[in-house]
This record gives C-alpha cells, structure tokens and sequence, in this order.
C-alpha cells in the first residue's frame, strides 16, 4: 500500500553462502525479519548485500563473474567458491552479448572449436580497439551472409583485414563495398616458408641417412634470413646448399622475397612481387611455381598490407587465448556457451 511500518511480524533463520575467508568456506546465518503492513501484507527486509530469493550474496556473484574472465574451468571457479559447476553455468548463461554495430577496421579469422556440430567457428575482431566483436557458429558463406546482411552500418567498415580464405574476401566484395581488402602479412609469407620447406623435404629424401638427419637439425639455418646468421652458420648454410641445385636457387628466390616484404607502400611492393613472380615462374622449381601462382591471385589484396598498419595479429592472440580456454575445459559442446564464455573472457 506504500505506508510505512516498523512492526516486525516474526524472524526467520537462513543460511547464506558468502566468499571464502583465507580459503576456509564461510557460511553466514542470517535471522532475517518480516514485517506486518496495516493493510495485513507481510515482507521480509530488503537487504543490499542479499538478492530477493537468494540464497548467495552478491559478493559471490560478482566473483564468479569475475572469474569467469580468466581462463580457468567452470570446475575451478566453483572449487575455489564453495559452489556447484551447475550454479557458475546457470549464472554464465544469464549473461548476453550481442554486436550491434560495426567498426572502421574489421578483422575476420577462423578457429577450431568443435562445438555445435561445426569444425571451425569465425571470429570477428575490431583490430584497433583490441575487442572481440562476435563469433559466428561456422566460417561458411551462408553464415557469413545471414549475419553480415543485418547490420545497416556496412558502409563504415574502411578496412577489412582477412587471411587468404576465398569466402571472407567475397563477402567483403559483396557486403563492405567501400572497404579495403587487406591480406594479413603472416599469411602470405608462410608461402614463402612452406615453399622453401617443401623442396628441403624433397632433396633430402635423396640424400644418406646422415645427411638427411643433418638437413632436418639444421632446417633453420634455411629458414632463417641470410643477414641474421653468424659467420659459422653461413659457412654451414653454404656447405648445406652445395648438396643441390634446386636448394640453391629456392634459397635464392627465398631471400628475394624478403626484400619484396621490406617495401614501404603498395605500389613498391607491387613492383617488387611482380619482379619476383617472374622468377619464381622461370624458376623451374615447382613449389616456388605453385607459390607464385597463388601470391599472383592474391596481388592486390596483399600489396593493400603495406598501405595500412593493421593485421591479424590481435586476432591471433585472441585465437590463443579461446584455445587456452577451451584446454582447460576440455571443449565445449554448447556452441552458445562457449560463445558467451569467450566474449565475457575477452572483453
């Protein structure tokens, strides 16, 4: 009825889960008092520390929260609590993300999750702002193309930063028409380094059991740039290179490739990469034929990389974090939780 009244009707006596003190589980009996209105309704007090139906304060719901920020399992969260796995799932469930707008660079990758019936889970990253904006159940075009489609604020994307995925670059051109296409720079030298990796594998298995071992060991003294190696490591690396021709003129075309990363804006790096696609190409060397093949395919969306600052490199070290999570749970088979453990991990 809104009127005021101090006539305590009777008590009651519950207990209460509150957070451990000094590791020792602590359990607080509350003699809660229940009021009596002139109109006849009866009411228990109203306590800040203590939701109405509650039987957890507030500060353990707070820390469970808060715990679920780190990358410890729901098992863990619950130990160190004095709780059940089921209560932290229950109050992880009740939290909601959703993205709603869309930032000025948008970064797109992948990542193995295994979760809902899907090998691959996308995840969508705003590069600048170091924020997980979403992750979509499956990296498919028709996922891709039902989420994308309801946002009205497709024209503010200016940068969209990409591995070399056919899909995700088709659904820049058809939905972030006004946006930049940027191959990620990780991405396109590791075709480098498999390139060099598969002619090593190939004249090796050609060679003695020693010197097949020996080639295996010292792989790195190949992969490595010639200018970062000591004196003693270029003397093997020649010594290694004068076992084949074809590893020679890979080793070659390997470093020239380097040179084509050092460019400082697009159109020297358009330059460079043409140059070096001719050699690759007059090469003779299969591996480095198939590289160049792809890199050509992808020319303009790579040489884009050396305009811009912006890389994939955050979302890989989201990418990390959700495998850590995901170890220390041993998977997920909910995609939604795992979807909201992520987003509430992350950001």
């Amino acid at each position: 009825c809104g009127n005021k009244t101090s006539r305590v009707h009777d008590y009651r006596v519950q207990r209460i889960k509150d957070l451990p003190i000094h590791s020792t589980n602590s359990i607080l009996v509350l003699k809660k008092r229940r009021y009596v209105c002139s109109c006849g309704k009866r009411f228990y007090e109203k306590l800040d520390f203590l939701p109405r139906y509650h039987r957890m304060t507030s500060r353990v719901y707070s820390s469970i929260l808060e715990s679920l920020k780190s990358n410890y399992s729901f098992s863990h969260v619950a130990h160190s609590l004095n709780i059940s796995t089921a209560t932290v799932q229950r109050i992880m469930r009740l939290l909601s993300y959703s993205c709603t707008s869309l930032p000025e660079v948008l970064s797109i990758d992948e990542f193995k999750g295994n979760s809902g019936g899907a090998k691959y889970h996308c995840i969508l990253v705003d590069p600048v702002n170091r924020k997980v904006l979403d992750i979509l159940k499956d990296r498919k075009s028709h996922i891709l193309t039902e989420y994308f489609r309801n946002f009205n604020d497709r024209s503010n994307v200016k940068y969209f930063v990409t591995d070399m995925w056919r899909p995700y670059v088709d659904i820049a051109k058809t939905y972030f028409r006004n946006a930049t296409i940027v191959i990620d720079k990780y991405h396109f030298i590791r075709y480098n380094i498999w390139a060099i990796e598969k002619v090593r594998k190939r004249v090796q298995k050609n060679l003695g059991d020693k010197l097949r071992k020996y080639f295996k060991r010292s792989k790195k003294l190949i992969l490595a740039k010639k200018d970062s190696l000591d004196q003693d490591s270029k003397r093997e690396l020649e010594v290694m290179l004068l076992y084949s021709e074809d590893l020679r003129q890979a080793h070659y075309i390997k470093e020239l490739f380097y040179q084509f990363t050092q460019a400082k804006n697009s159109v020297e790096a358009r330059e460079l990469l043409g140059k070096w696609i001719n050699i690759a190409r007059s090469s003779g060397i299969k591996e480095y034929i198939s590289c160049a093949n792809t890199l050509y395919n992808w020319r303009k969306e790579i040489c884009n990389s050396f305009d811009v600052p912006y890389t994939n490199g955050c979302t890989e070290g989201f990418n990390n974090k959700i495998k850590v999570i995901k170890r220390n749970a041993f998977g997920f088979r909910n995609f939604n939780n795992f979807r909201t453990r992520i987003l509430h991990c992350c950001n």
